[in-house]
């Protein structure tokens, strides 16, 4: 196995991987609880996002892009080491602890931090020569295991925290560590000037950078000039109606706009490729002032759900002379294939690569079919504030099976058909659930994920009622 000393010892044999071609610079934009149908270019009739269209239809959406997690925290750490949050022991959001005394399991202890014996994409990237920056929401440890600590050259707004208290300056330094703001200046704009700040110092070299935004994360909160404008648009036949939530939407998506006409002008756009996508899907339940933020449909449920709304995520790259503008692909992508795949285009010799999960995603961005791989797993095996409870999924072709740790309960869905997850066909090809049962009990082996365990207090009558912090089942 290749530790992270090891790999950082063979940095200068690495660099061979790219011989012959300059790489490409790299932006990677991520947005926080953006919903699959929240983009325009996914069909949304209410928000507004033309800058991120614009993104879309210069390069390649993938219809079936997943995040590696229905919560922040375990996509992140996916992102960053191209491994499954379940082999990393890191499967819910950081900082999140179990408070439901009676519940029918006790959750396993999920990491607190991504370890440093992990080789990041930084760490990956800086083989090939590249300057790297995280600009924005970090989330996979505090100090010592900031993005500072994690290979990046420039670490800027990161911490332990999930989401910040306040957008606007300066009540936004309680949570998220930037100075040098105005007052009233609102953060997502804040994180895109220190992002094109860098780029614009990085553009004599190979860069990559990492945009993961706060927004549109709660608190829900939007410049007020931006909020009349949706106001107008409010239809009773449409499920996305909340004004705030676009508004603040519309922010992130001129960050996007901001980024690609910075490149335009500095004459970098034809050497950068450009990544959009979400850490998860967009918030269904009730857990921000007693509504639901946005709406997932035809996709089910939301964020801390392994239903689809849970899950899959607006997912589009363009890569100038490989994407081909306005080309989508349908195969099942996930988090974890970004760290090859971006390694692979910046040139890392593959030898030189630590083991990962994920598969390069190049011959899809080239207009290949078909990747070979037959299926994608998560493992969720935790409560959400959205009332997600313990589970475990597989999507191998068109098929999807979901377990739920509470119960054993298996359900079965083929995703072609009804996309939605209305129809369980675990009764009707019995022979099936269980080939994907099966499956999906070697994977969890495999990759060491650990499992709920029974809760000896359980009572049905009070399981969902929070008490103080419990203590989660440590690792054996």
């Amino acid at each position: 196995m290749l530790t992270r000393r090891g790999f950082l010892a063979g940095l200068a044999p690495a660099l061979l991987g790219g011989a012959g071609r300059k790489p490409p610079n790299i932006v990677f934009i991520l947005a926080d609880d953006l919903g699959w149908r929240d983009t325009g270019y996914n069909g949304s009739r209410f928000y507004e996002t033309p800058h991120i269209d614009r993104l879309a239809r210069s390069g390649m959406v993938f219809t079936n892009g997943y995040a590696a997690a229905p919560v922040c925290s375990p996509t992140r750490a996916a992102l960053m080491t191209g491994k499954y949050p379940a082999r990393l022991r890191l499967t819910r959001h950081l900082q999140g602890a179990h408070r439901f005394h009676y519940s029918r399991v006790i959750p396993p202890l999920s990491r607190l931090e991504l370890p440093l014996e992990e080789v990041t994409l930084a760490e990956m990237l800086k083989s090939a020569g590249y300057v790297s920056a995280s600009i924005g929401k970090w989330h996979l440890g505090n100090q010592g295991f900031l993005a500072s600590e994690q290979g990046f050259d420039v670490s800027a707004a990161g911490d332990c925290a999930g989401s910040t208290n306040d957008f606007f300056y300066p009540a936004w330094k309680k949570k998220v560590p930037i100075e040098g703001a105005r007052d009233g200046e609102y953060l997502t704009d804040r994180l895109t000037d220190l992002a094109l700040d860098f780029v614009r110092k990085s553009a004599g070299r190979p860069f990559f950078l990492y945009l993961p935004h706060f927004a549109v994360h709660t608190p829900i909160q939007a410049k007020p000039d931006y909020i009349p404008r949706y106001e107008k648009k409010v239809r009773a036949d449409d499920p996305q109606n909340y004004p705030t939530y676009a508004a603040m939407l519309q922010s992130v998506d001129e960050s996007v706009g901001r980024m690609l006409d910075l490149l335009d002008s500095l004459r970098l756009a034809d050497e950068t490729a450009v990544v959009f996508t979400s850490d998860n899907g967009g918030v269904t339940s009730r857990e921000w002032q007693g509504r639901p933020v946005t709406s997932n449909l035809p996709l089910r449920s939301g964020k801390g759900h392994l239903y689809e709304g849970g899950i899959r995520v607006p997912t589009a790259v363009r890569y100038p002379g490989v994407t081909r503008a306005g080309s989508s692909c349908d195969e099942p992508v996930s988090t974890i294939d970004f760290a090859p795949t971006l390694a692979e285009i910046a040139g890392v010799a593959r030898a030189g690569l630590p083991r990962m999960d994920g598969v390069s995603l190049l011959r899809l961005l080239t207009g290949k079919p078909r990747l070979g791989r037959e299926r994608l797993f998560w493992h969720f095996p935790h409560y959400s504030p959205q009332l997600g409870v313990p589970s475990a999924a597989v999507r191998e072709r068109d098929w999807k099976l979901i377990r739920f740790f509470e119960d054993g309960r298996e359900e079965l869905y083929n995703l072609r058909d009804d996309i939605g997850e209305s129809k369980d066909l675990a009764g009707e090809r019995k022979e099936l659930r269980l080939a994907l049962s099966r499956r999906l009990d070697a994977w969890l082996q495999e990759t060491g994920a650990l499992l709920p365990e029974r809760n000896p207090n359980y009572d049905p009558k009070r399981e969902r009622e929070a008490g103080p912090p419990m203590s989660p089942i440590p690792p054996k």
